[in-house]
């Protein structure tokens, strides 16, 4: 019968630790490629899209007259309240588009704005505004831009961007980034359809990411971070660690007993 040797289990056990550790860092890193240098910067050429407006977005939209000074007070939302003012707030002052594609002004009227960049409406309302008001300014924004961060997250909710473009690594950052058990591999990506919610996975890991058009947020957008198979390999680890450090005494009590024969 063989007999036990500690130092033989201390290596054993010394090994698994150093390459489940490894195995387990590179998991956490993104955008990972080879290719990229320290002196030189690489150019990924992305498919960005503009956001063309739909029904249930809610914009903001200001008319300024330095001729017709009380023009301003008929539109709501002051830029000074825009960043400060809760959701329920927007909600209520904002202009929303109706089912048929329309928002409603004063004076104005009603509008067609469904399909429109929001630089195409803000042009769209200034030929509007022409017409009754003397060396008018539209603003438009877009006040409802608004994605969902669920999952192994720090921080998951809802999430406004006072941006007319997000990325997933924002959106992401916005919730506080991943937790360490967060599958940087396989993360959802919900958007809705007219005819549905269309589904699609992004890899943090592969920097292709950034090539693809998915990598540009849309309103209305939520993303999943599901939880890495590996949590329950970290709880094994964490009782390696254990018996490592058990093991580890184990050997120094045997050299000891053996160094007093």
């Amino acid at each position: 019968m063989k007999s036990f040797d500690p130092l033989k289990v201390y290596v054993s056990i010394t090994f698994i630790l150093l390459t489940s550790s490894c195995y387990y860092n590179k998991s956490l890193v993104y955008l990972q490629n080879r290719h990229f240098s320290e002196n030189k910067a690489t150019l990924v050429e992305s498919k960005k899209t503009p956001y063309h407006l739909q029904p249930a977005d809610i914009l903001s939209v200001q008319i300024k007259s330095s001729a017709e000074k009380e023009v301003s007070g008929m539109f709501n939302i002051s830029t000074q309240n825009l960043m400060v003012a809760s959701p329920g707030t927007l909600f209520l002052e904002g202009y929303s588009i109706d089912a048929s594609g329309k928002i409603t002004l004063p004076i104005l009227g009603e509008l067609i704005v469904k399909d429109l960049t929001v630089e195409e409406a803000q042009q769209f309302i200034q030929l509007s505004a022409n017409k009754y008001f003397n060396n008018a300014i539209v603003i438009v924004k877009l006040i409802s831009f608004k994605v969902t961060v669920l999952g192994e997250v720090k921080s998951p909710g809802y999430y406004y961007v006072y941006n007319n473009q997000a990325t997933a690594l924002e959106a992401l950052g916005m919730a506080g980034d991943l937790t360490n058990f967060g599958n940087r591999r396989n993360i959802k990506l919900l958007r809705q359809k007219d005819s549905g919610t269309e589904v699609i996975l992004l890899d943090l890991t592969n920097p292709d990411l950034l090539k693809s058009e998915y990598f540009f947020l849309k309103p209305g957008d939520v993303l999943y971070v599901e939880p890495l198979k590996a949590r329950s390999k970290r709880s094994n680890l964490e009782l390696l660690s254990v018996v490592f450090a058990a093991t580890t005494t184990a050997v120094l009590i045997f050299s000891y007993v053996n160094t007093k024969k």
